[in-house]
């Protein structure tokens, strides 16, 4: 028959699968009730993601281990820790859970950006903040996550393909940014087929598979919309934050509003709102036309309570005969400099 003490004995080894702490140090183990005429162990146990699939297994590794050493049968009953507990671990386990998919590295700052709708320059945003931060003397990569309308290789001029390394992918590198896309390993531009499993799979080695080295910053062009490759981003990279992109036209904002709000519900914080296609100004005559209208990215910020970061100008980069690279912004241009503002003010709120 089991005592008290021997059943503390027994959990000790064991960790919260989400916090990555034993249960002595998040004091997990609430009850201990031992029923002697049945051999009976009964345990209330709280830990940090209760009602998961985490939790499943861990409640069966408790019950084997109970189990094995004599007791008959073992009821377990689940509830969460207390909000000091979570705030104590939670930070340092999704760091944890991101440094394991980059072999290691826990102090890499991650970059979502995020759009409701294909259209609104996302793409665009990505590859030009990334630039932008590497012009700033940061170590910056950018996944090109956005697997069914991958567009960075293109708008970056890259026309290299990454080399292997014994078991891992070196990326391409280019205006100082280390650059993985799907466009990478896809033939004559052919259409991706793929059903949900095998992108997931394509995405976590877009991680795992690649030699990304010292990084400060890795940008990720997330797909447009709430669908299963946004949310599996969001589950791989628990302390992404997120940059939203919309027009100033009501309707835009109105649906980037759900991306917003996609990222609020998984627990992701919102850097801001980008607006882009804001206004055209002329060349000749410096007025601004308001082509898609004003008040979209306001009203989108006000919704998602964040700050709108910087409005681009409906405006292409200078054609440079010597240098291919369609939707980069010259540092002298004057939407590069905007976009110079925009890292420099994104810097300054990660280190806040």
């Amino acid at each position: 028959m089991l005592s008290k003490a021997e059943v503390i004995e027994i959990l000790k080894p064991f960790k919260d699968p989400y916090l990555h702490r034993t249960f002595e140090e998040t004091g997990a183990i609430q009850e201990i009730t031992i029923k002697e005429e049945k051999n009976h162990v009964s345990l209330k146990l709280a830990i940090g993601n209760p009602n998961s699939a985490e939790q499943m297994q861990l409640q069966q590794e408790i019950v084997n281990a109970l189990k094995k050493e004599g007791a008959a049968t073992v009821g377990l009953r689940f509830s969460k820790l207390p909000d000091e507990v979570m705030q104590k671990y939670e930070g340092a386990a999704k760091k944890s859970k991101e440094a394991e998919l980059l072999g290691g590295q826990d102090d890499v700052n991650f970059i979502s950006v995020a759009s409701g709708k294909g259209g609104v320059g996302k793409s665009t945003v990505t590859v030009n903040l990334a630039v932008a931060l590497a012009r700033l003397g940061k170590k910056v990569g950018i996944v090109d996550a956005d697997i069914y309308g991958f567009s960075v290789p293109d708008m970056m001029g890259v026309e290299n393909r990454p080399q292997v390394r014994g078991e891992k992918i070196i990326p391409v590198e280019r205006f100082g940014v280390k650059i993985v896309s799907m466009g990478f390993f896809v033939e004559d531009n052919s259409p991706i087929i793929w059903r949900g499993p095998m992108l997931g799979k394509m995405l976590t080695s877009f991680f795992k598979e690649v030699e990304w080295g010292d990084l400060d910053y890795l940008l990720l062009d997330l797909p447009p919309g709430t669908g299963d490759m946004a949310l599996d981003v969001h589950s791989m990279l628990p302390s992404s934050k997120e940059l939203i992109v919309t027009t100033p036209h009501p309707t835009a904002a109105f649906v980037a509003a759900r991306a917003g709000q996609m990222a609020l519900k998984t627990e992701h914080e919102i850097l801001g709102v980008i607006e882009n296609m804001a206004y055209f100004e002329s060349t000749l005559t410096g007025q601004k036309e308001y082509v898609f209208g004003q008040g979209g990215g306001d009203k989108l910020a006000e919704v998602l309570k964040t700050d709108v970061l910087g409005r681009l100008p409906l405006q292409q980069p200078y054609e440079e005969e010597d240098e291919f690279a369609p939707g980069v912004y010259q540092k002298d241009h004057p939407t590069g400099n905007i976009f110079l503002k925009i890292a420099d003010k994104i810097t300054k709120k990660f280190d806040e």
